[in-house]
């Protein structure tokens, strides 16, 4: 039996072509015992780092000749004419060919062509061409390929002295490299690709041919898409996604199912009698060299000033052995390392020629670090800033990095200075470094608030530095430019991610292109739960094992159903598509594709074209390629609006950066838990915790922040105990208090645990990094390694062992769930800046988060309930009020800003805008039309801005209705106003430009007002809608808001997650948003969906049937009702909860029989004159039959006295229940 080794394979990321996962092809070619396998994904290189890595990972211990090797490739389309050619027919095909790397040189040109074939000739497919092949020919070798490529195309078309031709290019290009490529799929069952077989014959036997003719190799190749015979049936169903066809469309493309890796004895019976292609395989394995695709960091240049100092100059000045001293020695200059360690960091580094630019790059971020921090530590700095500040520096410096520190300083000191965008305070323990601070990478303050350096980077730590930075939204894409235009379009890239089939989306796939019933497919995904017990990881397998129902699909007598399950575990974890990374970015020193793959991708805000990597996030960095993720921050965007608001509104410039951390409005607003629209705080759980911690101090918020999550949410009530009880407070040892006394003695942070390794134990920096991960993650191996040596430290400084015991029992307990402090604290300095600002200057601040929520409903619903409770108004669009977007007039109140209107362009805004403040407020709708573009503002603006209120406010109380009537002339009222514009702009400027300027205009009339509409209250409301999004001047259910929020215990919003209310006895109101949808079942009995929506939003209800016959009647829209029942399992699916309604009335009848009485109990002293004048105004206002009384209470002298208005009974409206809610010390209660 000939050897033999697969040069032609398809990985998963042939997507939605391959079904073989890179583990499973190499764990089976290797117990074949095949030499190696290559990896020729279709026009990709995206599996190479995965299949690289774990070959390495397989190959670690083993002798060299018992290594497996990874043959690196792609299967390229190439081009009939040139790449970038794309007007024919033709330039929409590419002939496949597949390019394997011979050695390193060979991988760096396949990235090229890859590379290349995506940036510039993509079309349909990624495409190069044979000039792109003669350009990076040297290192690679080449195989013909299947059918689609060039030589068996030629031949099935009868070209035969073309195909010899062809033959003899690439001979002439690739010499010995070249091999004529054989396949052979004969299919054995009944639903595959039959005809496949005799042309493959035919072709073979003129590759022979041409084989001896040409004197070019022959190898043998399987062309694989999925590991075993068994997954044929999986890979079938996977092209069927692909296509988008049925499995039962007798037009849909088949494979032979065949192209599964066939072991080397099944090879050898297919090509036996061309022995020389089995052996010719393993001839191309044994020219493939080993060799990494790995690189030490590749940093990018930064331009360091001439003036400071250049690389020649300081060749000229430093020796190799001052870099060698610099670079393996310590901060202090004491020799750490031994002579054999100092050469391998030296050589880990570069060599000497790399050193002088690392020392040229650190000896400048020292300067610019010093320079910054006489901006943040007052002079004469201290020893320990120094020591602090020199530590960091040389660290930076002898790990490679300073240039690192450089960029990102750089683009976030454009993005502040040049840009005007907003950036955060930091993110992640890049907030622990001091010389990231000094340089403005972060603007809080390492020292003050105990964050530590060697959280973000130390010597024993593997992976590169890794800064997250927070830009603004609207600014983010801005600073991206910035970077691009900087560093050069190809040096800059995003990453790629890649979307596979998850658990429940595989089953959908598969029972999809199957015709599995809809419902049973959302049965089956149903029964999946969101988390598996005991900690499982989710997967199919494992979902099947703790669901019965999962179960008994697997082992249904439906073969339908049967197969859904069994496909689906074979698909399950397939790559399905890529995507850009949200916010991880490359910048390289080289060209990317010196280095990388790459794609392309489309800005999804742009439509610009994108360099992605083919090598995702995890993996990129090991390629040397250095990663800095930009994020947007809808929270930067809101303080942005806030501030914009409020030098608008008042004419005051707020510094955000430089507000006072211990204000006492802000801690006020903390303390009655008012957070509704601040970042991080806004939750009711953690409204609740605030209120009872009552926080005083910045400390307090971090440590709130850092709690305020699964786990430690358990240690909140004893963190809050003792805050307010000193005597609560114990330390295991006295000197802990140190690092516990801003957590009141509970360990919060993991730079507790670390700076008390080190206070009690003696650990270094390295040592108690190295503890927080291992306790962060359980690691049980480096945590006994550690414990002996933290015992052993502690008892050398005096501690009891039993006393250490503890300690160390406690931080194995908590360190799990302790929270990074660094990202707590620059979160939290954002959370305290919204609050300062909302306590300060609330109104503005309401508007820019209002601005910053228009496309969330939910939120924008949240936000306006939260300023009326504030005592904002938000009121409607106004032409002489609103700007852009939301904003503030001047009584205080917020105005919808005119771009939030549909319909209403940008240039219409602006032009109203632009005309408003040059010439003064519109009198009315006629000077309006008088002075605006109307060019700019048309027609449809005027309607769109008409019956969204913003003309309601001019004078002449013309009604919105009004607006679309028609007068008695047969005009429209909008066509006639239009039209008077035009004429009268035409006639205005006519006159400007008379020769003698004094001609006068003629005066010309008014259109006529169309008398008032017969618009119901809902239907200008629902216009409204339309145009803002929301209900705005009024809501629809505002009569109702007493019953919505006294007697109805659900609302809309919750039936979302209807499980959580299981067995809920149900009482809901709201009104019919819209008409019905309806139909009927396959059994022919009727159905409809109702939609329902109250203050909270919307919920859709079902009835079936005679339910739906009896109700029906119910659900006409804009009728107002009141729901009772209660949500509980279906009857033929328990698994599945319903609403099942018992009632159904009109809220109007509801309303005048619900509220029986109020009784309203205060303190005697705390009622005044005031509320009693109120009281006795509402009593005479709204006389009606509900019965009135007090209950007065006298505390200092004990005792009690009811009182029953006998004579007056009253209406009860919401407007009421707001005023005594408003009181201190007054309750009350109804019925």
């Amino acid at each position: 039996m000939q050897d033999f080794v697969h040069l032609h394979v398809h990985t998963q990321y042939s997507i939605l072509d391959g079904q073989a996962s890179v583990v499973r092809l190499v764990d089976k070619a290797i117990a074949d015992g095949m030499k190696g396998i290559a990896v020729t994904d279709h026009g990709n290189m995206m599996a190479i780092k995965e299949f690289y890595n774990y070959v390495n990972k397989v190959n670690k211990g083993k002798a060299d000749e018992e290594k497996f090797k990874p043959i690196i490739g792609c299967e390229v389309y190439v081009a009939e004419r040139r790449l970038f050619n794309r007007e024919l027919k033709e330039d929409m095909r590419g002939h496949h060919l597949v390019l394997l790397a011979k050695n390193k040189q060979g991988y760096h040109n396949l990235i090229k062509i890859v590379s290349k074939g995506w940036s510039e000739g993509y079309y349909y497919t990624p495409r190069t061409d044979k000039v792109e092949l003669e350009k990076y020919k040297d290192g690679l070798i080449v195989c013909s390929a299947c059918l689609g490529g060039e030589i068996p195309q030629l031949i099935r078309q009868g070209k035969l002295q073309e195909a010899e031709e062809s033959v003899n290019w690439f001979k002439s290009i690739f010499g010995e490299d070249y091999y004529l490529e054989l396949q052979l799929h004969k299919a054995t069952v009944e639903h595959a690709n039959h005809e496949v077989y005799g042309i493959q014959l035919d072709v073979n036997k003129h590759i022979v041919e041409l084989s001896k003719k040409c004197g070019v190799k022959l190898v043998c190749t399987n062309d694989v898409h999925f590991v075993d015979e068994e997954n044929a049936e999986a890979h079938d169903r996977l092209i069927c996604l692909s296509t988008g066809k049925d499995l039962d469309d007798p037009k849909r493309m088949l494979y032979s199912k065949q192209e599964w890796m066939k072991t080397k004895e099944e090879m050898n019976a297919i090509f036996g009698d061309i022995p020389e292609s089995l052996s010719n395989t393993v001839e191309v394995c044994d020219k493939v060299e080993f060799y990494s695709i790995d690189n030490a960091p590749i940093m990018p240049n930064f331009a360091i000033p001439e003036e400071f100092g250049t690389e020649e100059g300081y060749r000229q000045k430093f020796t190799h052995q001052d870099l060698f001293d610099e670079f393996t020695r310590d901060e202090k200059g004491n020799v750490v390392l031994s002579q054999e360690d100092a050469e391998k960091k030296i050589k880990k580094l570069g060599g000497y020629d790399k050193l002088y630019r690392i020392k040229l790059e650190g000896d400048y971020l020292r300067k610019l670090t010093y320079d910054g921090a006489k901006k943040c530590y007052p002079e004469p700095f201290s020893q320990e800033l120094t020591d602090r500040i020199d530590f960091e520096l040389h660290i930076m410096k002898t790990m490679g990095f300073p240039g690192y520190f450089l960029i990102v300083q750089d683009f976030i000191r454009a993005a502040r200075e040049q840009l005007g965008v907003a950036v955060g305070p930091g993110r992640g323990s890049a907030a622990g470094s001091v010389v990231a601070y000094c340089l403005e990478i972060t603007r809080v303050d390492p020292i003050k608030y105990d964050l530590l350096f060697e959280r973000f980077l130390n010597p024993d730590r593997i992976s590169l530095p890794d800064i997250d930075v927070d830009f603004d939204d609207d600014g983010r894409g801005e600073v991206l430019k910035w970077v691009t235009e900087k560093y050069g379009q190809e040096k800059v890239a995003h990453i790629i991610t890649y979307g596979t089939m998850a658990t429940k989306l595989a089953i959908k796939d598969v029972a999809r292109v199957q015709k599995v019933p809809l419902e049973t497919s959302n049965r089956l995904c149903k029964a999946i739960p969101d988390r598996l017990p005991d900690g499982k990881k989710m997967n199919l397998p494992n979902a099947i094992a703790a669901v019965p129902e999962l179960r008994e699909a697997e082992a249904s007598p439906d073969p339908l159903l049967r197969d859904t399950i069994r496909f689906a575990k074979m698909l399950e974890g397939n790559v399905r598509n890529t995507g850009v990374h949200a916010c991880g970015t490359i910048i390289c020193r080289d060209d990317i594709t010196d280095h990388v793959p790459i794609s392309i991708a489309e800005d999804k805000e742009t439509g610009e074209k994108l360099l992605v990597t083919q090598y995702e996030g995890s993996v990129i960095e090991e390629t040397g390629l250095i990663k800095m993720d930009f994020l947007g921050l809808k929270t930067l965007s809101v303080i942005n609006e806030a501030l914009e608001n409020i030098k608008q509104s008042l004419g005051e410039e707020v510094n955000i950066d430089k507000i006072p951390i211990d204000d006492e409005l802000t801690y006020s607003l903390y303390c009655k838990g008012n957070t509704i629209g601040t970042f991080q705080f806004e939750s009711p759980g953690m409204q609740k915790y605030l209120r009872e911690l009552q926080p005083s101090t910045f400390e307090d918020l971090i440590a709130m922040n850092a709690l305020y999550r699964p786990g430690p949410m358990d240690y909140i009530p004893d963190f809050i105990q003792r805050k307010h009880n000193p005597e609560l407070v114990k330390y295991d040892l006295p000197c802990m208090e140190k690092y516990l006394k801003d957590t009141y003695g509970i360990t919060v942070y993991q730079e507790q645990v670390m700076l008390l390794s080190r206070l009690l134990a003696n650990f270094t920096r390295g040592e108690s990094d190295t503890l927080r991960k291992a306790m962060g993650k359980k690691l049980k191996e480096k945590l006994d390694e550690l414990k002996p040596k933290f015992i052993k430290g502690g008892q050398s400084n005096g501690h009891p062992a039993e006393t250490l015991e503890k300690i160390w029992a406690d931080w194995e307990k908590f360190a799990s769930y302790a929270f990074n402090k660094s990202h707590a604290t620059c979160y939290s300095w954002v959370a305290y800046q919204t609050a300062y600002l909302k306590a300060h200057y609330p109104s503005q601040y309401m508007a820019g988060a209002l601005s910053r929520n228009l496309s969330n409903i939910t939120e924008i619903t949240k936000l306006m309930q939260e300023c009326t409770a504030m005592g904002i108004k938000v009121l409607g669009p106004d032409v002489n009020e609103s700007r852009r977007k939301f904003s503030v007039n001047k009584h205080g109140h917020i105005r919808f800003g005119l771009c939030a209107v549909k319909g209403v362009g940008e240039n219409a805004v602006q032009s109203i805008i632009d005309e408003r403040e040059a010439n003064g407020p519109f009198t009315s709708i006629f000077d309006f039309v008088e002075r605006v573009n109307l060019t700019a503002c048309n027609r449809k603006n005027l309607e769109c801005l008409a019956l969204s209120g913003a003309f309601d406010e001019l004078a002449g109380g013309i009604e919105r209705e009004q607006y679309m009537g028609t007068n008695s002339k047969g005009e429209q009222f909008l066509e006639a106003l239009v039209k008077y514009g035009n004429r009268f702009q035409m006639d205005k400027n006519m006159s400007q430009m008379s020769l003698f300027g004094d001609e006068e205009m003629a005066e010309i009339p008014h259109p006529e007002v169309p008398e008032g509409g017969n618009w119901s209250s809902l239907e200008r409301l629902n216009r409204e809608r339309e145009l803002v999004g929301i209900y705005l001047s009024a809501h629809p259910l505002d009569e109702y808001a007493l019953i919505l929020n006294e007697f109805c215990n659900t609302k809309a919003e919750e039936f979302a997650n209807i499980d959580n209310l299981k067995n809920r006895k149900v009482t809901f109101g709201g009104i019919v948003s819209e008409a019905p949808r309806t139909g009927q079942t396959k059994r022919g009995n009727p159905f409809g969906i109702v939609k329902i929506e109250d203050f909270s939003g919307t919920a859709e209800f079902p009835f079936f049937g005679d339910d739906w016959i009896q109700k029906s009647s119910y659900f006409v829209p804009g009728t107002f009702l009141y729901l009772t029942g209660s949500c509980q399992p279906k009857r033929w699916k328990p698994e599945e909860i319903e609403f099942a309604i018992n009632s159904i009335q009109l809220l109007a009848d509801v309303k005048e029989q619900i509220v029986k009485s109020i009784t309203i109990t205060f303190e005697v002293m705390s009622f005044t004159q005031e509320i009693y004048e109120y009281i006795a105004d509402y009593v005479v206002q709204h006389p009606g039959n509900c019965k009135l009384q007090f209950n007065i209470k006298d505390a200092e002298n004990g005792f009690s006295l009811e009182l029953v208005s006998r004579k007056n009974g009253i209406t009860v409206e919401q407007e009421f229940i707001d005023y005594i809610k408003s009181l201190p010390n007054i309750e009350y209660k109804l019925n």
